[in-house]
């Protein structure tokens, strides 16, 4: 054993690429990493991201055995392991690597490792807890749950999953919390103003942004939750006060609408918050203690609340039915199939449902289409190609989430010469959507043409062309046209 360690060859999986590594991405996509935090680098191999980091103005710095020894292993709010701990064939030295890595920062560790359908086909030798590959390097891949379990176990605290093999850990309670409900917090649009009144345009430059503040809580925010609160009290005498005014001129009923989709989306939090320890109430942010006392009354009624939708979400019936009577998505013989735009527009169970497929996965930003399972307690994550300009977008890949056994099922179809493709794009979106109307006209066509009566004659692009020939039919973006000219 010991001669084959020798030749373990852990600096030939270090890579260069053109992009941000995967766990970088994350960060940068969650808000987690900006000029605002510092990086460190746990293992940087040739130092692409602390470059591509540096271009953008974030202070970043990092250490590597082999490629940048000499540097110092040093503290920062944010600090990555990324693909590290799986090239590691010493089970202790990759616990000890983790820790150390953990114990330098002072906000949040991501950490990535390589995942189970991440592994080649051959060329693969079992070797300790992992195997060794044709080039000399050592990997141990992971499954999803495997690896947030090691972590937890390892580190002492909840790992979050941000991508598949990418999860984060947290230092900070209250932090974490917020992350993790900023998740499910949907953005809504400030209600317009209905009437003009004098002592409003008198005073915009500071109702503006307690409408904004209004809008974004579903509520009256706190003093210390927009900047402008004390000129707004300077001017009024209370909070309370301009938010009359304020409903004086948009109508009521709006930030009454608003107000239910903040209890709906504190609801479906505080439900997926059980897949961590749920926090006390005095954990929990200043923000969001706000939010349970205003539209809840108390922790103890909003868990309650909560978790009476979190067991419904593990009902089929209650899914079967939810998804009936869903406003938005395409409903099959099996499941419902909706845009990930969509998806605030679903019943709390839905959200709730799909948020426990995100609890195991994590984000797959390539995914614009999701899969609710009827019957199965499975969600599907599945990314289609170009999915807003190409008419009938080629399937790429499916993530298979099955929850009663916390499996991850991966489907590559980028290599595949003909992958099926998608039809009625409009049935996924919400009528609201501005790319609806486009979308919906190209399937009435398609129906009146009798196209779709038959979807597996259609079903690849080549089957796609070959009937569009036959019939004198082209497609020219999202128009269905006469003629045999090649597709635009």
């Amino acid at each position: 054993m010991s001669d084959k360690v020798n030749h373990i060859a852990r600096h030939k999986t270090a890579i260069r690429r053109p992009s941000f590594s995967l766990p970088i991405k994350c960060l940068l996509r969650d808000g987690l990493l900006d000029s605002s935090k510092t990086l460190f680098d746990y293992g940087c191999g040739h130092g692409q991201d602390l470059k591509l980091l540096s271009d953008i103005d974030i202070a970043a710095n990092g250490w590597d055995p082999v490629f940048q020894p000499a540097q110092k292993r040093q503290s920062a709010d944010v600090v990555n392991i990324g693909y590290v701990i799986n090239v590691i064939e010493n089970p202790r030295e990759r616990a000890a690597a983790l820790r150390n890595a953990c114990g330098l920062c002072e906000q949040l560790l991501v950490v990535a490792a390589q995942v189970e359908f991440a592994a080649p086909d051959k060329d693969l030798t079992e070797y300790a807890d992992g195997v060794l590959t044709s080039r000399g390097t050592f990997q141990k891949y992971y499954n999803q749950h495997e690896l947030r379990t090691y972590l937890e176990s390892e580190l002492g605290g909840d790992a979050i999953p941000a991508a598949p093999g990418v999860f984060y850990v947290f230092k900070d309670e209250s932090a974490k919390q917020q992350f993790i409900a900023t998740r499910y917090h949907r953005r809504i649009a400030v209600p317009r103003r209905r009437i003009s009144e004098l002592l409003f345009e008198q005073n915009r430059g500071v109702l503006e942004p307690m409408m904004e503040a209004l809008t974004r809580l579903g509520r009256l925010p706190g003093a210390e939750e927009f900047p402008e609160s004390g000129e707004v009290i300077e001017r009024f005498g209370s909070l309370k006060r301009a938010f009359a005014l304020i409903r004086r001129v948009t109508d009521e009923q709006p930030w009454e609408e608003i107000a239910e989709r903040r209890v709906e989306d504190l609801l479906v939090y505080l439900a997926l918050s059980r897949f961590q320890r749920r926090p006390k109430m005095s954990q929990l942010p200043p923000s969001i203690q706000r939010d349970i006392k205003a539209f809840l009354g108390s922790y103890r009624t909003a868990c309650a609340r909560a978790d009476v939708l979190l067991f419904r979400a593990g009902d089929p019936d209650a899914i079967d039915t939810a998804c009936q009577r869903a406003e938005v998505g395409r409903l099959i013989d099996n499941a419902l199939i909706i845009h990930r735009s969509a998806l605030d527009y679903l019943q709390p169970i839905l959200r709730i449902y799909e948020g426990c497929g995100r609890a195991l996965v994590g984000d797959i930003d390539q995914a614009n289409v999701i899969k609710l399972h009827r019957f199965s307690g499975k969600v599907s994550y599945i990314a289609y190609s170009d999915f807003d300009k190409d008419p009938h977008p080629p399937l790429r890949q499916r993530v298979k989430v099955t929850l009663p056994t916390l499996s991850i099922d991966f489907f590559d179809y980028s290599t595949w010469d003909d992958p099926p493709i998608l039809f009625r794009k409009d049935a996924l979106i919400h009528p609201k959507d501005e790319r609806y109307s486009k979308f919906a006209k190209l399937t009435q066509q398609e129906e009146k043409r009798g196209l779709l009566a038959s979807i597996h004659e259609i079903e690849t692009r080549r089957k796609l062309e070959i009937r569009l020939h036959d019939e004198g039919l082209t497609l020219r973006g999202h128009r269905l046209c006469r003629g045999n000219s090649s597709r635009e």
